[in-house]
């Protein structure tokens, strides 16, 4: 599978103004991608104003990746706000070439910012079963909290998108190889590059990893599309030489 990573910087607020540089970006992609990866929030950064950016499951955004991936015959996956029933949801959402949709809804709200006081947390993980990879998205504060993410369910790629500040880079790089580690799956951590309106600065970092930890893309720092090929026979290889996962403790996650 074949994926494309876009780290961008992202404008305030502005969801037209973000499509149209994803657009301009996507359309730049001349070689056939299976997967396009969007950051967390790429159509308004990461903000705590939901009622001025919000979309409903119908709305243009939506609309605009289902083109999209028709028009790429690519899955294309990002998160967005989305209101729904009353309420503000940090949603993944993950498009798949046939205009399929499913979604996730942020399951870790970042107190820091006080996001738990304007969205919504999510309560349910979501596997994506995609040309015979299956795939767990998810957002961002997430990455911090591995009983969430434990590879349960014989997963192959576990995916962040993110806005994580260069203030705390660090966390991200470490946390992002240990889930791929302990999890022996691909992980890929998908950032953005710029400054918000809250003066927080974005280096980026945006990366893949492989099942044993090594990186298959190292952490990017520059404004770009980023390619990866991922191979499922090097993962189940990987995984009958050394079945650590057998050995995983058995619990359940409380809501």
């Amino acid at each position: 599978m074949k994926i494309a990573l876009i780290q961008s910087s992202l404008v305030w607020e502005n969801p037209k103004a973000n499509r149209n540089n994803f657009e301009e970006k996507i359309n730049a992609i001349s070689e056939k991608v299976d997967l396009i990866v969007l950051p967390e929030m790429f159509t308004s950064g990461f903000t705590m104003n939901p009622k001025d950016v919000c979309e409903a499951m119908d709305g243009e955004t939506v609309l605009w990746l289902k083109l999209i991936a028709k028009a790429k015959k690519s899955a294309i996956t990002g998160s967005l706000i989305i209101k729904e029933n009353n309420n503000y949801y940090n949603r993944l959402v993950f498009v798949f070439p046939s205009g399929e949709i499913q979604f996730y809804d942020k399951r870790h709200l970042f107190t820091l910012a006080g996001e738990e006081k304007v969205y919504t947390s999510g309560i349910k993980k979501l596997i994506i079963d995609y040309l015979g990879f299956k795939i767990c998205p998810l957002i961002c504060y997430d990455l911090r909290f591995p009983v969430f993410s434990r590879n349960t369910e014989e997963y192959d790629v576990l995916l962040y998108v993110a806005n994580w500040p260069k203030v705390r880079i660090n966390a991200w790089d470490a946390l992002l190889k240990a889930r791929a580690i302990e999890n022996i799956s691909y992980t890929i951590g998908v950032n953005r590059v710029g400054i918000d309106n809250n003066k927080l600065e974005y280096n980026g970092h945006s990366q893949i990893i492989d099942f044993s930890g090594n990186y298959l893309l190292e952490p990017q720092e520059n404004d770009g599309i980023y390619y990866t090929i991922l191979h499922k026979n090097d993962l189940l290889d990987f995984r009958e030489k050394f079945g650590f996962l057998n050995d995983r403790d058995s619990f359940t996650v409380s809501d």
